[in-house]
Protein backbone atom coordinates (compact mmCIF):
# COMPACT_ATOMS: atom_id res chain seq x y z
CA UNK A 1 0.00 0.00 0.00
CA UNK A 2 0.94 3.47 -0.40
CA UNK A 3 0.46 4.58 2.88
CA UNK A 4 0.33 1.36 4.83
CA UNK A 5 -2.18 1.32 8.31
CA UNK A 6 -1.56 -2.13 9.69
CA UNK A 7 -3.99 -0.92 12.69
CA UNK A 8 -6.80 -0.66 10.23
CA UNK A 9 -8.74 -4.00 9.01
CA UNK A 10 -11.23 -4.48 6.20
CA UNK A 11 -14.16 -2.23 6.83
CA UNK A 12 -17.39 -3.75 7.42
CA UNK A 13 -20.44 -3.62 5.00
CA UNK A 14 -21.64 -0.10 4.67
CA UNK A 15 -24.93 0.44 6.91
CA UNK A 16 -28.30 0.58 5.49
CA UNK A 17 -28.59 4.49 4.75
CA UNK A 18 -24.96 5.38 5.44
CA UNK A 19 -22.45 6.55 3.04
CA UNK A 20 -18.62 5.74 2.60
CA UNK A 21 -15.77 7.52 1.54
CA UNK A 22 -12.98 5.93 0.21
CA UNK A 23 -9.86 7.99 -1.12
CA UNK A 24 -7.77 5.91 -3.43
CA UNK A 25 -5.32 8.97 -4.12
CA UNK A 26 -4.63 12.12 -3.27
CA UNK A 27 -4.79 12.26 0.83
CA UNK A 28 -0.90 11.82 1.93
CA UNK A 29 0.46 13.50 -1.56
CA UNK A 30 -0.01 15.96 -4.36
CA UNK A 31 -1.78 14.32 -6.84
CA UNK A 32 -3.19 10.94 -8.09
CA UNK A 33 -6.09 12.51 -6.57
CA UNK A 34 -9.47 10.22 -6.49
CA UNK A 35 -12.33 9.83 -4.41
CA UNK A 36 -14.94 6.35 -4.66
CA UNK A 37 -18.36 8.11 -2.71
CA UNK A 38 -20.22 4.76 -1.77
CA UNK A 39 -24.41 4.83 -1.10
CA UNK A 40 -27.00 2.55 -1.25
CA UNK A 41 -24.83 0.12 -3.43
CA UNK A 42 -24.27 2.59 -6.17
CA UNK A 43 -20.71 4.12 -6.37
CA UNK A 44 -19.77 7.99 -7.51
CA UNK A 45 -16.25 8.75 -8.78
CA UNK A 46 -14.62 12.47 -7.84
CA UNK A 47 -11.61 12.72 -10.41
CA UNK A 48 -9.45 10.35 -11.31
CA UNK A 49 -5.77 11.84 -12.06
CA UNK A 50 -2.52 10.93 -12.24
CA UNK A 51 1.16 11.22 -9.97
CA UNK A 52 3.95 12.09 -11.57
CA UNK A 53 7.59 9.82 -10.55
CA UNK A 54 10.39 10.50 -8.58
CA UNK A 55 14.00 9.75 -8.25
CA UNK A 56 12.96 6.50 -6.38
CA UNK A 57 10.68 5.44 -9.53
CA UNK A 58 13.24 4.71 -12.15
CA UNK A 59 11.61 3.42 -15.68
CA UNK A 60 7.78 5.02 -14.84
CA UNK A 61 6.21 6.87 -16.93
CA UNK A 62 2.90 7.66 -14.88
CA UNK A 63 1.54 6.60 -11.29
CA UNK A 64 -2.10 5.48 -11.23
CA UNK A 65 -4.61 5.13 -8.25
CA UNK A 66 -5.32 1.62 -8.06
CA UNK A 67 -8.40 0.61 -9.58
CA UNK A 68 -8.56 -3.05 -7.41
CA UNK A 69 -11.37 -1.73 -5.05
CA UNK A 70 -13.93 -1.01 -7.26
CA UNK A 71 -12.46 -3.66 -10.23
CA UNK A 72 -15.34 -5.57 -9.70
CA UNK A 73 -17.81 -2.85 -9.04
CA UNK A 74 -17.55 -0.98 -12.09
CA UNK A 75 -21.10 -1.73 -13.35
CA UNK A 76 -21.94 -0.02 -10.38
CA UNK A 77 -20.84 3.81 -11.29
CA UNK A 78 -22.53 5.99 -11.96
CA UNK A 79 -20.73 8.51 -13.05
CA UNK A 80 -16.82 10.09 -12.90
CA UNK A 81 -16.98 13.82 -12.04
CA UNK A 82 -14.25 16.04 -12.74
CA UNK A 83 -14.10 18.39 -11.21
CA UNK A 84 -11.18 20.03 -13.58
CA UNK A 85 -8.45 19.59 -16.01
CA UNK A 86 -4.96 19.04 -14.50
CA UNK A 87 -3.75 15.90 -15.06
CA UNK A 88 -3.52 14.89 -11.78
CA UNK A 89 -7.10 15.37 -11.46
CA UNK A 90 -7.98 13.57 -14.88
CA UNK A 91 -4.80 11.59 -16.66
CA UNK A 92 -5.92 8.57 -15.25
CA UNK A 93 -9.17 8.76 -17.18
CA UNK A 94 -8.12 6.56 -19.99
CA UNK A 95 -6.71 3.48 -18.08
CA UNK A 96 -9.99 3.43 -15.97
CA UNK A 97 -12.02 4.03 -18.98
CA UNK A 98 -10.44 0.87 -20.44
CA UNK A 99 -11.95 -1.25 -18.09
CA UNK A 100 -15.39 -0.06 -18.63
CA UNK A 101 -15.40 2.77 -21.56
CA UNK A 102 -19.35 3.60 -20.78
CA UNK A 103 -18.84 5.18 -17.77
CA UNK A 104 -20.59 8.95 -18.32
CA UNK A 105 -17.92 11.69 -17.36
CA UNK A 106 -18.85 14.53 -16.39
CA UNK A 107 -17.27 18.15 -15.87
CA UNK A 108 -17.33 21.42 -17.53
CA UNK A 109 -16.70 22.73 -21.44
CA UNK A 110 -12.62 22.87 -20.33
CA UNK A 111 -12.24 20.31 -18.72
CA UNK A 112 -13.77 17.57 -21.02
CA UNK A 113 -12.50 19.19 -23.91
CA UNK A 114 -8.90 18.26 -22.51
CA UNK A 115 -10.14 14.50 -21.33
CA UNK A 116 -11.65 14.35 -24.65
CA UNK A 117 -8.15 14.88 -26.72
CA UNK A 118 -6.65 12.60 -24.39
CA UNK A 119 -9.14 10.05 -24.86
CA UNK A 120 -8.59 9.91 -28.70
CA UNK A 121 -4.68 9.35 -28.28
CA UNK A 122 -6.09 6.11 -26.66
CA UNK A 123 -8.67 5.34 -29.27
CA UNK A 124 -11.49 5.84 -26.42
CA UNK A 125 -14.69 7.97 -27.05
CA UNK A 126 -16.40 8.42 -24.07
CA UNK A 127 -19.92 9.15 -22.84
CA UNK A 128 -19.91 12.61 -21.63
CA UNK A 129 -22.33 15.20 -20.08
CA UNK A 130 -21.47 18.91 -19.95
CA UNK A 131 -22.49 20.79 -16.98
CA UNK A 132 -21.30 24.20 -15.31
CA UNK A 133 -22.12 25.87 -12.06
CA UNK A 134 -25.45 26.32 -11.04
CA UNK A 135 -26.33 23.33 -12.69
CA UNK A 136 -27.84 20.51 -10.41
CA UNK A 137 -27.95 16.71 -11.73
CA UNK A 138 -28.99 13.11 -10.48
CA UNK A 139 -26.82 10.29 -11.00
CA UNK A 140 -28.99 7.46 -9.89
CA UNK A 141 -28.61 7.80 -5.70
CA UNK A 142 -26.47 10.78 -5.85
CA UNK A 143 -27.60 14.42 -6.90
CA UNK A 144 -24.98 16.57 -7.81
CA UNK A 145 -25.10 20.18 -7.48
CA UNK A 146 -22.09 21.75 -9.28
CA UNK A 147 -20.59 25.18 -8.49
CA UNK A 148 -17.82 28.09 -9.71
CA UNK A 149 -14.38 28.01 -8.22
CA UNK A 150 -11.30 29.63 -9.23
CA UNK A 151 -8.58 27.95 -9.50
CA UNK A 152 -4.96 27.90 -11.79
CA UNK A 153 -7.01 26.76 -15.34
CA UNK A 154 -10.18 28.08 -16.48
CA UNK A 155 -13.99 26.03 -15.61
CA UNK A 156 -12.85 24.28 -12.22
CA UNK A 157 -15.82 23.28 -10.63
CA UNK A 158 -16.76 22.40 -6.44
CA UNK A 159 -19.43 19.39 -6.35
CA UNK A 160 -22.54 19.06 -3.13
CA UNK A 161 -23.26 15.83 -3.19
CA UNK A 162 -26.88 15.10 -1.52
CA UNK A 163 -28.03 11.55 -1.08
CA UNK A 164 -30.23 10.46 1.44
CA UNK A 165 -27.43 9.78 4.57
CA UNK A 166 -26.00 13.11 4.02
CA UNK A 167 -24.87 16.14 2.18
CA UNK A 168 -21.19 16.29 1.08
CA UNK A 169 -19.29 19.33 -0.37
CA UNK A 170 -16.35 18.48 -2.15
CA UNK A 171 -13.87 21.95 -3.14
CA UNK A 172 -11.64 20.07 -5.76
CA UNK A 173 -8.51 22.65 -5.99
CA UNK A 174 -9.94 26.46 -5.44
CA UNK A 175 -8.55 29.40 -3.80
CA UNK A 176 -10.87 32.78 -4.15
CA UNK A 177 -9.22 35.69 -5.88
CA UNK A 178 -10.83 38.35 -6.17
CA UNK A 179 -10.06 39.88 -9.13
CA UNK A 180 -9.53 36.98 -11.31
CA UNK A 181 -8.44 37.08 -14.75
CA UNK A 182 -11.73 35.55 -16.63
CA UNK A 183 -14.21 37.21 -13.91
CA UNK A 184 -14.79 34.12 -12.66
CA UNK A 185 -15.45 34.06 -9.02
CA UNK A 186 -15.53 31.20 -6.37
CA UNK A 187 -19.47 30.85 -5.63
CA UNK A 188 -19.05 31.94 -2.12
CA UNK A 189 -23.19 32.25 -2.01
CA UNK A 190 -23.67 29.15 -3.18
CA UNK A 191 -21.10 27.22 -0.30
CA UNK A 192 -23.05 29.59 2.54
CA UNK A 193 -26.67 28.55 0.46
CA UNK A 194 -24.88 25.22 1.00
CA UNK A 195 -24.02 25.96 5.00
CA UNK A 196 -27.51 27.04 5.76
CA UNK A 197 -28.90 23.62 4.09
CA UNK A 198 -26.66 21.77 6.44
CA UNK A 199 -23.37 20.25 5.05
CA UNK A 200 -22.69 16.85 7.04
CA UNK A 201 -18.72 16.23 5.38
CA UNK A 202 -16.77 19.08 4.20
CA UNK A 203 -14.17 18.07 1.65
CA UNK A 204 -11.06 20.39 1.57
CA UNK A 205 -8.30 21.33 -0.62
CA UNK A 206 -5.17 21.26 1.66
CA UNK A 207 -2.43 22.20 -0.53
CA UNK A 208 -1.93 25.73 0.51
CA UNK A 209 -3.03 24.95 4.35
CA UNK A 210 0.29 25.74 5.86
CA UNK A 211 0.37 29.43 4.10
CA UNK A 212 -0.48 32.10 6.21
CA UNK A 213 -2.58 34.64 4.80
CA UNK A 214 -3.92 34.66 1.37
CA UNK A 215 -3.29 33.85 -2.21
CA UNK A 216 -1.87 36.33 -4.19
CA UNK A 217 -4.18 37.36 -7.30
CA UNK A 218 -3.35 36.10 -10.57
CA UNK A 219 -3.08 39.74 -11.43
CA UNK A 220 -0.58 40.81 -9.24
CA UNK A 221 1.73 38.33 -11.55
CA UNK A 222 1.40 40.60 -14.96
CA UNK A 223 3.98 43.46 -14.07
CA UNK A 224 6.47 40.86 -12.96
CA UNK A 225 6.07 39.42 -16.79
CA UNK A 226 5.93 43.04 -18.46
CA UNK A 227 9.64 43.60 -16.25
CA UNK A 228 10.97 40.76 -18.21
CA UNK A 229 9.86 42.02 -21.51
CA UNK A 230 11.30 45.45 -20.89
CA UNK A 231 14.36 44.21 -20.09
CA UNK A 232 15.22 40.83 -22.43
CA UNK A 233 17.88 41.19 -24.71
CA UNK A 234 16.93 38.28 -26.53
CA UNK A 235 14.41 35.53 -26.71
CA UNK A 236 12.46 34.81 -24.24
CA UNK A 237 11.68 31.41 -23.20
CA UNK A 238 8.46 30.66 -20.61
CA UNK A 239 7.75 27.17 -19.08
CA UNK A 240 4.75 26.88 -17.54
CA UNK A 241 2.03 23.94 -16.89
CA UNK A 242 0.30 22.65 -20.32
CA UNK A 243 -2.76 23.90 -18.95
CA UNK A 244 -2.14 27.03 -17.43
CA UNK A 245 -4.47 29.33 -19.57
CA UNK A 246 -4.36 31.87 -17.31
CA UNK A 247 -0.47 32.28 -17.36
CA UNK A 248 -0.43 31.87 -21.35
CA UNK A 249 -2.80 34.86 -21.72
CA UNK A 250 -0.57 37.08 -19.79
CA UNK A 251 2.75 35.91 -22.02
CA UNK A 252 0.66 36.75 -24.97
CA UNK A 253 -0.79 39.63 -23.93
CA UNK A 254 2.75 41.04 -23.18
CA UNK A 255 4.01 39.88 -26.46
CA UNK A 256 1.91 41.83 -28.23
CA UNK A 257 2.55 45.35 -26.07
CA UNK A 258 6.70 44.34 -26.52
CA UNK A 259 5.76 43.72 -30.51
CA UNK A 260 7.09 39.87 -30.12
CA UNK A 261 6.27 36.88 -31.99
CA UNK A 262 5.01 33.48 -29.93
CA UNK A 263 5.32 29.93 -30.50
CA UNK A 264 4.18 27.22 -28.65
CA UNK A 265 6.60 24.23 -28.21
CA UNK A 266 5.34 20.53 -26.69
CA UNK A 267 2.99 18.36 -28.16
CA UNK A 268 1.00 18.73 -24.90
CA UNK A 269 1.14 22.74 -24.63
CA UNK A 270 0.12 22.68 -28.63
CA UNK A 271 -2.87 20.59 -28.03
CA UNK A 272 -4.17 22.15 -25.01
CA UNK A 273 -3.71 25.96 -26.20
CA UNK A 274 -5.36 24.92 -29.33
CA UNK A 275 -8.37 23.65 -27.21
CA UNK A 276 -8.86 26.64 -24.97
CA UNK A 277 -8.48 29.28 -27.49
CA UNK A 278 -10.91 27.44 -29.96
CA UNK A 279 -13.26 26.48 -27.06
CA UNK A 280 -13.06 30.67 -26.35
CA UNK A 281 -10.85 30.93 -23.05
CA UNK A 282 -7.62 31.73 -24.21
CA UNK A 283 -8.00 34.63 -26.64
CA UNK A 284 -5.00 35.42 -28.83
CA UNK A 285 -3.92 38.92 -30.33
CA UNK A 286 -3.86 39.64 -34.02
CA UNK A 287 -0.64 38.70 -35.56
CA UNK A 288 1.17 37.65 -32.43
CA UNK A 289 1.00 33.28 -32.36
CA UNK A 290 3.00 32.00 -35.26
CA UNK A 291 3.93 28.50 -36.28
CA UNK A 292 7.76 27.18 -34.56
CA UNK A 293 8.85 26.20 -37.81
CA UNK A 294 8.25 30.42 -38.64
CA UNK A 295 9.59 31.57 -35.69
CA UNK A 296 13.22 31.79 -37.42
CA UNK A 297 11.97 34.48 -39.46
CA UNK A 298 12.10 36.81 -37.22
CA UNK A 299 14.86 38.52 -35.59
CA UNK A 300 15.66 37.40 -31.57
CA UNK A 301 14.99 40.18 -30.31
CA UNK A 302 10.99 39.31 -31.04
CA UNK A 303 10.88 35.68 -30.95
CA UNK A 304 9.11 34.13 -27.47
CA UNK A 305 8.47 30.84 -26.96
CA UNK A 306 5.87 29.05 -24.56
CA UNK A 307 7.32 25.05 -23.47
CA UNK A 308 6.75 22.76 -21.03
CA UNK A 309 9.23 21.28 -18.67
CA UNK A 310 8.22 23.59 -15.75
CA UNK A 311 9.44 20.83 -12.96
CA UNK A 312 12.06 19.40 -15.23
CA UNK A 313 10.45 16.53 -16.61
CA UNK A 314 13.59 14.87 -18.56
CA UNK A 315 11.64 14.72 -21.56
CA UNK A 316 9.99 18.65 -21.66
CA UNK A 317 11.29 20.47 -24.42
CA UNK A 318 13.22 22.85 -21.31
CA UNK A 319 15.08 20.42 -19.98
CA UNK A 320 16.29 18.64 -23.50
CA UNK A 321 17.25 22.41 -24.15
CA UNK A 322 19.07 22.28 -20.48
CA UNK A 323 20.56 19.22 -22.11
CA UNK A 324 21.44 21.01 -25.69
CA UNK A 325 19.09 18.13 -26.94
CA UNK A 326 16.69 20.23 -28.47
CA UNK A 327 16.81 22.05 -31.68
CA UNK A 328 16.20 25.17 -29.88
CA UNK A 329 19.70 26.31 -28.72
CA UNK A 330 19.87 28.17 -25.82
CA UNK A 331 21.99 30.74 -25.47
CA UNK A 332 23.96 33.74 -23.81
CA UNK A 333 21.36 37.12 -23.41
CA UNK A 334 18.34 34.28 -23.65
CA UNK A 335 15.85 34.69 -20.69
CA UNK A 336 14.49 31.75 -19.65
CA UNK A 337 11.06 32.18 -16.89
CA UNK A 338 9.81 29.13 -14.72
CA UNK A 339 6.62 30.23 -14.45
CA UNK A 340 5.26 27.58 -12.15
CA UNK A 341 5.49 26.59 -8.54
CA UNK A 342 7.83 23.49 -7.15
CA UNK A 343 5.76 20.28 -7.00
CA UNK A 344 7.36 18.78 -3.63
CA UNK A 345 9.90 16.08 -5.15
CA UNK A 346 10.44 18.26 -8.06
CA UNK A 347 13.02 20.47 -6.50
CA UNK A 348 16.06 18.65 -7.42
CA UNK A 349 15.13 18.09 -11.15
CA UNK A 350 14.23 21.70 -11.52
CA UNK A 351 17.19 22.49 -9.85
CA UNK A 352 19.37 20.66 -12.43
CA UNK A 353 17.49 22.75 -15.45
CA UNK A 354 18.11 25.80 -13.98
CA UNK A 355 22.08 25.21 -13.58
CA UNK A 356 22.41 23.84 -16.76
CA UNK A 357 20.21 27.01 -18.50
CA UNK A 358 22.75 29.60 -16.56
CA UNK A 359 25.70 27.55 -17.23
CA UNK A 360 24.40 28.13 -21.16
CA UNK A 361 24.46 31.84 -20.94
CA UNK A 362 20.76 32.17 -20.21
CA UNK A 363 19.26 34.49 -17.51
CA UNK A 364 16.66 32.71 -15.58
CA UNK A 365 13.88 33.91 -13.80
CA UNK A 366 11.90 31.70 -11.49
CA UNK A 367 9.39 32.10 -8.19
CA UNK A 368 12.56 32.62 -6.26
CA UNK A 369 14.03 35.56 -7.68
CA UNK A 370 10.52 36.67 -8.93
CA UNK A 371 7.13 37.16 -8.27
CA UNK A 372 6.12 35.47 -11.59
CA UNK A 373 4.02 32.36 -10.24
CA UNK A 374 1.16 32.15 -7.69
CA UNK A 375 -0.42 29.29 -6.36
CA UNK A 376 -3.99 28.29 -7.31
CA UNK A 377 -4.90 27.02 -4.10
CA UNK A 378 -6.86 28.64 -0.78
CA UNK A 379 -4.03 29.46 1.30
CA UNK A 380 -5.28 29.92 5.37
CA UNK A 381 -7.10 32.76 5.29
CA UNK A 382 -9.12 31.72 2.69
CA UNK A 383 -10.19 28.07 4.13
CA UNK A 384 -10.96 29.94 7.40
CA UNK A 385 -13.36 32.03 5.61
CA UNK A 386 -14.87 28.66 4.02
CA UNK A 387 -15.34 26.80 6.96
CA UNK A 388 -17.04 29.93 9.26
CA UNK A 389 -19.27 30.12 5.56
CA UNK A 390 -20.07 26.73 5.49
CA UNK A 391 -20.03 25.92 9.16
CA UNK A 392 -20.17 21.77 7.87
CA UNK A 393 -20.77 18.90 10.95
CA UNK A 394 -17.92 17.20 9.72
CA UNK A 395 -14.49 18.08 7.99
CA UNK A 396 -12.24 15.69 5.79
CA UNK A 397 -9.21 17.33 4.37
CA UNK A 398 -8.64 16.28 1.05
CA UNK A 399 -5.44 16.99 -1.60
CA UNK A 400 -2.44 17.31 -0.06
CA UNK A 401 0.73 15.58 2.20
CA UNK A 402 0.19 14.79 5.96
CA UNK A 403 1.24 17.93 7.19
CA UNK A 404 -1.49 20.22 4.78
CA UNK A 405 -3.67 17.68 6.09
CA UNK A 406 -3.02 18.23 9.74
CA UNK A 407 -2.83 21.80 9.14
CA UNK A 408 -6.05 21.96 7.66
CA UNK A 409 -7.88 20.24 10.33
CA UNK A 410 -6.30 22.79 12.72
CA UNK A 411 -8.19 25.19 10.77
CA UNK A 412 -11.45 23.79 10.97
CA UNK A 413 -10.83 22.86 15.00
CA UNK A 414 -10.20 27.03 14.90
CA UNK A 415 -13.71 27.57 13.64
CA UNK A 416 -15.68 25.58 15.90
CA UNK A 417 -15.61 22.16 14.47
CA UNK A 418 -15.11 19.54 17.19
CA UNK A 419 -11.69 17.27 16.66
CA UNK A 420 -13.67 14.56 16.58
CA UNK A 421 -15.33 15.90 13.81
CA UNK A 422 -11.95 16.29 12.15
CA UNK A 423 -11.39 13.10 10.05
CA UNK A 424 -7.45 12.66 8.81
CA UNK A 425 -7.25 10.00 6.61
CA UNK A 426 -5.23 9.30 3.74
CA UNK A 427 -5.08 6.98 0.89
CA UNK A 428 -6.89 3.86 1.20
CA UNK A 429 -8.59 4.86 4.75
CA UNK A 430 -12.23 4.48 4.48
CA UNK A 431 -14.56 6.95 6.51
CA UNK A 432 -18.30 5.86 6.87
CA UNK A 433 -21.00 9.05 7.06
CA UNK A 434 -23.10 7.43 9.65
CA UNK A 435 -25.91 9.23 11.40
CA UNK A 436 -24.19 12.79 10.71
CA UNK A 437 -20.88 11.44 12.31
CA UNK A 438 -18.09 10.46 10.38
CA UNK A 439 -15.74 8.38 11.72
CA UNK A 440 -12.84 5.83 10.09
CA UNK A 441 -14.44 2.47 9.49
CA UNK A 442 -11.04 0.25 8.22
CA UNK A 443 -8.80 0.43 5.32
CA UNK A 444 -8.44 -1.39 1.39
CA UNK A 445 -5.77 -1.51 -1.03
CA UNK A 446 -4.21 1.06 -2.51
CA UNK A 447 -1.03 0.59 -3.80
CA UNK A 448 0.91 2.27 -6.48
CA UNK A 449 0.27 1.04 -10.22
CA UNK A 450 2.88 2.36 -12.31
CA UNK A 451 3.04 2.97 -15.81
CA UNK A 452 6.36 1.67 -17.52
CA UNK A 453 6.55 2.15 -21.43
CA UNK A 454 3.58 0.43 -22.20
CA UNK A 455 2.96 -1.59 -19.53
CA UNK A 456 0.42 -1.22 -16.84
CA UNK A 457 0.34 -2.35 -13.31
CA UNK A 458 3.61 -4.66 -14.29
CA UNK A 459 6.18 -2.65 -12.94
CA UNK A 460 5.84 -3.78 -8.90
CA UNK A 461 8.12 -2.42 -5.59
CA UNK A 462 10.67 -5.95 -6.37
CA UNK A 463 11.34 -4.29 -9.80
CA UNK A 464 12.07 -0.91 -8.61
CA UNK A 465 14.25 -2.09 -6.14
CA UNK A 466 16.27 -4.31 -8.12
CA UNK A 467 16.59 -1.12 -10.57
CA UNK A 468 17.42 1.42 -7.73
CA UNK A 469 20.25 -1.33 -6.59
CA UNK A 470 21.12 -1.44 -10.03
CA UNK A 471 21.58 2.29 -10.41
CA UNK A 472 22.76 3.05 -6.77
CA UNK A 473 24.82 0.13 -6.52
CA UNK A 474 26.15 -1.52 -9.36
CA UNK A 475 26.06 -5.11 -10.40
CA UNK A 476 28.77 -8.47 -9.89
CA UNK A 477 28.74 -10.85 -12.26
CA UNK A 478 30.59 -13.94 -11.51
CA UNK A 479 30.55 -17.39 -14.52
CA UNK A 480 31.50 -20.86 -13.50
CA UNK A 481 31.30 -24.06 -15.71
CA UNK A 482 30.93 -26.82 -13.10
CA UNK A 483 30.97 -31.21 -14.25
CA UNK A 484 27.46 -31.99 -14.51
CA UNK A 485 28.55 -34.94 -12.42
CA UNK A 486 30.98 -34.02 -9.99
CA UNK A 487 29.94 -30.51 -9.31
CA UNK A 488 33.66 -29.76 -9.20
CA UNK A 489 34.72 -26.65 -11.20
CA UNK A 490 36.05 -27.04 -15.00
CA UNK A 491 36.35 -23.26 -15.46
CA UNK A 492 36.44 -20.01 -13.86
CA UNK A 493 35.06 -18.63 -11.54
CA UNK A 494 35.26 -15.37 -14.24
CA UNK A 495 34.48 -11.91 -12.95
CA UNK A 496 32.18 -9.17 -14.39
CA UNK A 497 31.52 -5.96 -12.72
CA UNK A 498 29.82 -2.40 -13.81
CA UNK A 499 28.80 0.70 -11.94
CA UNK A 500 31.87 0.55 -9.39
CA UNK A 501 33.82 3.75 -8.79
CA UNK A 502 36.84 1.78 -7.50
CA UNK A 503 39.37 -0.40 -9.03
CA UNK A 504 37.72 -3.64 -10.16
CA UNK A 505 40.85 -5.74 -9.57
CA UNK A 506 39.67 -4.97 -5.51
CA UNK A 507 37.03 -7.44 -5.90
CA UNK A 508 39.35 -10.24 -7.47
CA UNK A 509 40.11 -11.02 -4.15
CA UNK A 510 36.51 -12.79 -3.77
CA UNK A 511 37.53 -14.91 -6.71
CA UNK A 512 39.48 -17.97 -4.46
CA UNK A 513 37.00 -17.18 -1.69
CA UNK A 514 34.05 -18.60 -4.46
CA UNK A 515 36.25 -21.42 -5.38
CA UNK A 516 36.87 -22.38 -1.48
CA UNK A 517 32.94 -22.14 -0.79
CA UNK A 518 32.01 -24.16 -3.94
CA UNK A 519 34.58 -26.91 -3.82
CA UNK A 520 33.71 -27.33 -0.01
CA UNK A 521 30.07 -28.22 -1.22
CA UNK A 522 31.07 -29.92 -3.62
CA UNK A 523 33.04 -32.05 -1.56
CA UNK A 524 29.73 -32.61 0.42
CA UNK A 525 28.09 -33.98 -2.43
CA UNK A 526 26.08 -30.63 -3.31
CA UNK A 527 25.77 -30.42 -7.61
CA UNK A 528 22.39 -28.85 -8.24
CA UNK A 529 23.46 -25.43 -9.96
CA UNK A 530 20.58 -23.60 -8.21
CA UNK A 531 22.33 -24.22 -4.62
CA UNK A 532 25.45 -23.64 -5.94
CA UNK A 533 24.64 -20.12 -7.29
CA UNK A 534 23.08 -19.36 -3.43
CA UNK A 535 26.74 -20.04 -2.62
CA UNK A 536 28.06 -18.04 -4.87
CA UNK A 537 25.74 -15.00 -4.46
CA UNK A 538 26.26 -15.00 -0.24
CA UNK A 539 30.05 -15.22 -0.45
CA UNK A 540 30.25 -12.27 -2.68
CA UNK A 541 27.65 -10.88 -0.66
CA UNK A 542 29.69 -11.68 2.44
CA UNK A 543 32.64 -10.20 0.62
CA UNK A 544 31.98 -6.97 -0.76
CA UNK A 545 29.80 -5.85 1.85
CA UNK A 546 32.81 -6.29 5.00
CA UNK A 547 35.59 -4.77 2.22
CA UNK A 548 33.75 -2.26 0.16
CA UNK A 549 30.75 -1.41 2.11
CA UNK A 550 28.51 -2.27 -0.79
CA UNK A 551 25.14 -4.07 -1.50
CA UNK A 552 25.31 -4.68 -5.40
CA UNK A 553 23.17 -6.81 -7.47
CA UNK A 554 24.79 -10.13 -7.43
CA UNK A 555 24.34 -12.28 -10.61
CA UNK A 556 25.70 -16.05 -10.37
CA UNK A 557 25.82 -17.79 -13.24
CA UNK A 558 26.68 -21.81 -12.81
CA UNK A 559 26.96 -23.48 -16.33
CA UNK A 560 27.02 -27.61 -16.24
CA UNK A 561 29.03 -29.05 -18.56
Amino acid sequence: MSHPHPELTTPPPLAPGAVRIVPLGGLGEVGRNRTVIEHAGRLLIIDCGVLFPEDHHPGVDLILPDFSYIANSLHDVEAIILTHGHEDHIGAVPYLLRLKPDITLVGSTLTLALVEAKLKEHRIKPRTLVVREGQRERFGVFDCEFIAVNHSIPDALAVAVRTEGGVLLHTGDFKMDQLPLDKRLTDLRAFARLGEEGVDLFLTDSTNAEVPGFTTPEKDIYPAIERVFAKAQRRIIVACFSSHVHRVQQVLDAAAQYGRKVAVVGRSMVRNMGIAEDLGYLRVPPGVMVDIKKLGDYPEVKQVLICTGSQGEPMAALSRMANRDHKIEVGEGDTVVLASSLIPGNENAVYRVINGLMRLGADVVHKGNAKVHVSGHASAGELLYCYNIVRPTNVMPVHGEWRHLVANGALAEQTGVPRDRVVLAEDGVVVDLVDGIARIAGAVECGYVYVDGSSVGATDEALLKDRRILRDEGFVTLVIVVDSSTGKILSGPELLTRGFADDATQLEAVIPRVREAIEAATAKGVADTYQLQQIVRRTVGSFVGSKLRRRPMIIPVVIEA
